[in-house]
């Protein structure tokens, strides 16, 4: 049985509080469930925003190593390797304001070059992009699966290679777009003459997918974290995006990576977005799956 853990972003203490609640504790050097057969299964964004970061890898790198959770890289992991690892040309992730900005609570708590950051960003490494089960899948952002069975091909059981890891930031390299896809989510191309105002008063040309989502027909439909939707193209879909939906009769997939709030609601009825802002005000939401599911049902989801 598995107990499946959103985006954390350095809240160690809402950490605790779920893991308490789902029937953990501290024991031997590691987090574990009294029944031996609970299994934690995190969705990544270990680190940044929060305070804790050092904490927060402290609980999951014990779990991992103690056989009671496994892992999955997510986004904020991706960059901060990326931001930690250079080349011929310098920081493969740019140390510009913004990205200094949102790195800013793990620098403080591990310098950049300092012996600590090294160790943290070598575990960070070993992650896999994606995880799956007996009747369900993880992965932090998006399974397209004809993206999954190529890093299926090209990775080992998901964990990317050092040289990997350094094409993954080259935006000409094919790796780039796969580990994208499953780390960020997908986004299309407006049409032509169509923008949109993001909250930080940028103009957008293309929109963050729901990916999951089969029934969308227009722009409206399938765009998510558009604050006026009003300003996208009222017409229909490329075909190409009409049938490129995750299929209803895929496996569960368990994901997290955008910031949900309100009551939580299922996507799909077989996809599930666990993030509901835990990184700032918003609460731990986790989820108890069994091995040989075949659907999702909001009763085994919890709020912490």
């Amino acid at each position: 049985m598995y107990d499946i853990i959103p985006d954390i972003h350095g809240q160690a203490g809402k950490l605790r509080g779920a893991l308490r609640g789902l029937g953990y504790s501290e024991r031997r050097g590691a987090w574990r469930h009294r029944d031996p057969k609970r299994h934690a299964v995190f969705l990544g964004d270990f680190i940044d925003r929060g305070p804790d970061n050092r904490e927060v890898i402290r609980i999951v790198r014990g779990m991992i190593d103690a056989g009671s959770a496994s892992a999955v890289m997510g986004n904020h992991e991706l960059n901060a390797i990326h931001f930690h690892t250079w080349d011929e040309n310098g920081p493969l992730r740019a140390h510009s304001e913004k990205n200094m900005a949102q790195h800013a609570s793990f620098l403080q708590e591990f310098p950049l070059g300092s012996s600590d950051a090294h160790e943290a960003i070598a575990w960070m490494r070993t992650l896999p992009l994606y995880l799956e089960f007996d009747g369900f899948r993880a992965v932090h952002a998006c399974w397209n699966e004809a993206g999954i069975q190529e890093l299926k091909a090209l990775t080992r059981n998901g964990v990317m290679s050092e040289d990997q890891l350094i094409k993954a930031a080259d935006k000409g390299h094919a790796l780039f777009e796969f580990v994208e896809t499953a780390l960020k989510g997908p986004e299309l191309q407006l049409p032509d003459g169509f923008f949109f105002v993001d909250k930080g008063g940028h103009e957008r040309r293309e929109v963050r997918r729901k990916w999951w989502d089969g029934r969308a027909v227009s722009w409206r439909d399938i765009a998510i974290s558009v604050p006026n939707p009003e300003q996208l193209p009222d017409r229909e879909l490329p075909d190409d995006v009409l049938t490129s939906a995750y299929p209803s009769d895929a496996a569960p997939v368990f994901f997290g990576h955008y910031w949900m709030t309100g009551s939580p609601l299922m996507q799909a009825e077989n996809a599930l977005c666990l993030d509901y802002s835990a990184g700032l005000d918003g609460p731990l939401v986790t989820y108890h799956a069994r091995p040989g599911q075949n659907s999702i049902s909001l009763e085994h989801l919890r709020v912490h």
